[in-house]
């Protein structure tokens, strides 16, 4: 055979004899694997069988420990709820007990109440024999001497509130005298002025009676043209030397003086140099009333008014009332206003600014219908003036309500200004008749037997009839007089109202 063939047989069988060993190895391998994983498995499930033992063993013991903790607490449950049944018996019983303890005391209460009727039925009986008994004796129904107890009653507490109040107005009498005595003392130390009366009318003096003639003019040309031109009255009577000027408007007199005053001084009177001189004279007068008005509120210390109020402000230079120069008047109760509120801690720039304007309208009152007070009131709202203000010049005279302790002040210190002795004149017929009034007043009420109105009128005395007037009824007649006096009449200052009562025995020894 050759060689090639043999070879190949020789690897031939050296493939299989190497495939039939790789095939017994890989199952002897396999075979040792299997085992190896059998005893392996063995080996696992016996631990986990010694594993499950001990964990059975251990749930028994948790559950062993859970029921004796259950029982336990079963066991101190059942010992409380003992306890709670044991208290509620108790309390059961001491309720049953209260129970029988209120029975027992309504049933007495009971028997009180029927004891109680039948005491109230024998006092009723009593009470009605009583009565029965009284009205024998006096002489008088039940009802009659119901109200004549009842007007006892009525009378006694009159008498007592009539008591009380005499008490209350004494104590507030001394004591408000007291502080107004203190406050007045430091502002009359700290501003004194002088006023001086003004007629309502002008005398312009004449260097001679033959200047009457050339004022009145050719059939009386100049004298009409100087009435027209000026608005004002000329008086040529017998008065030497002297001519009147008599107007309603205190500026257009003193236009009138100034421009007469001129005229004579010059000498040139006739219809045209009038109208020129009135002229001239007019706004010469306007610029005095400007700066008066600022001097005014300079020295009142009130900066910044309009200037139309300055304009009004100044007017009043030539305006009186009852002699009493309104502008001084004014400054006069700005400086007063002040020093009130600055005692009592008001706003005293506002009391001052209300003091200085308060009589304002009586710059226009001739041309606007209507109280000055009013008016002022409006016009100082028309220019910008606060409103605390406003209310302050338009309540002095108490035409409306007051609405600020500043317009209090400002009514006081007005009052203070005009009453003052010789701040004002007054004519003879107003004072008559102021006079006449008070008296009328008075013995206008019931009771009164006669009055005297003295001290020139601030004050009145009333004399009543003792049997008719006691001495309560006479505090409150006078009451009653001081009201009807403050509704019905307009006067300066205070007036002092004083009701005597005199009681008089008369016998006759014989």
């Amino acid at each position: 055979m050759p060689e090639s063939v043999l070879v190949l047989i020789v690897a031939v069988v050296a493939a299989g004899v190497g495939a039939v060993l790789g095939y017994a190895a890989r199952r002897l391998l396999a075979a040792s694997r299997v085992k190896h994983a059998e005893s392996y498995a063995e080996r696992i499930i016996t631990e986990a069988r010694a594993k499950q033992k001990e964990i059975v063993l251990e749930g028994k013991d948790s559950v062993l420990q859970q029921q004796r903790a259950s029982e336990d607490e079963a066991r101190g449950k059942r010992a409380d709820l003992q306890r709670q049944e044991r208290l509620l018996l108790d309390r059961s019983e001491s309720l049953d007990r209260k129970l029988e303890a209120l029975e027992r005391r309504e049933a007495a209460t009971e028997e009180r109440l029927t004891e109680l009727e039948a005491e109230r039925g024998e006092i009723a009986d009593l009470r009605r024999q009583q009565l029965a008994a009284l009205e024998r004796v006096s002489g008088l129904s039940v009802v009659e001497a119901r109200e004549s107890m009842i007007q006892q009653v009525v009378d006694e507490a009159e008498a007592e509130a009539q008591h009380r109040v005499r008490e209350i107005e004494r104590r507030a009498v001394e004591e408000g005298d007291e502080k107004a005595r203190r406050v007045l003392t430091t502002i009359m130390q700290r501003i004194a002025a002088d006023h001086t009366s003004e007629a309502t009318v002008t005398v312009v003096p004449l260097p001679s009676e033959e200047m009457k003639g050339r004022i009145i003019g050719r059939e009386g040309r100049n004298i009409r043209a100087l009435e027209q031109a000026t608005g004002v009255d000329l008086i040529i009577d017998d008065t030497p030397e002297a001519v009147v000027l008599s107007g309603f408007d205190p500026v257009r007199r003193e236009v009138a003086r100034m421009a007469l005053t001129k005229l004579i001084s010059d000498g040139r009177i006739h219809p045209g140099r009038i109208e020129e001189t009135v002229a001239k004279c007019r706004a010469e007068i306007e610029i005095v009333m400007r700066q008066a008005g600022e001097q005014a509120a300079y020295d009142a210390g009130v900066p910044g008014l309009h200037p139309e109020l300055i304009k009004l402000l100044g007017r009043l230079k030539y305006r009186t009332s009852y002699g009493q120069n309104v502008l001084n008047h004014s400054i006069e109760t700005a400086h007063l206003s002040s020093m009130l509120a600055a005692e009592i801690g008001a706003n005293v720039n506002e009391a001052k600014k209300g003091g200085l304007l308060h009589d304002i309208g009586k710059a226009v009152d001739h041309e606007v219908e209507g109280p000055h007070a009013l008016i002022g009131g409006d016009i100082a709202q028309r220019y910008g003036v606060s409103g605390v203000v406003c209310n302050a010049i338009a309540a002095h005279h108490q035409e409306v309500e007051q609405g600020s302790i500043e317009a209090v002040v400002v009514q006081i210190a007005d009052a203070i200004s005009a009453s003052r002795p010789g701040a004002r004149g007054e004519s003879l017929d107003n004072y008559v008749k102021r006079l006449d009034d008070l008296q009328q007043i008075a013995e206008s009420f019931p009771g009164v037997e006669r009055s005297f109105a003295i001290q020139a009128g601030r004050e009145i005395r009333i004399l009543v009839r003792p049997e008719e007037i006691d001495d309560i009824a006479s505090n409150r007649l006078a009451r009653d007089v001081v009201k009807k006096i403050e509704e019905q009449l307009q006067y300066p200052g205070q007036i002092k109202v004083t009701v005597i009562r005199e009681t008089r025995a008369v016998d006759y020894a014989r």
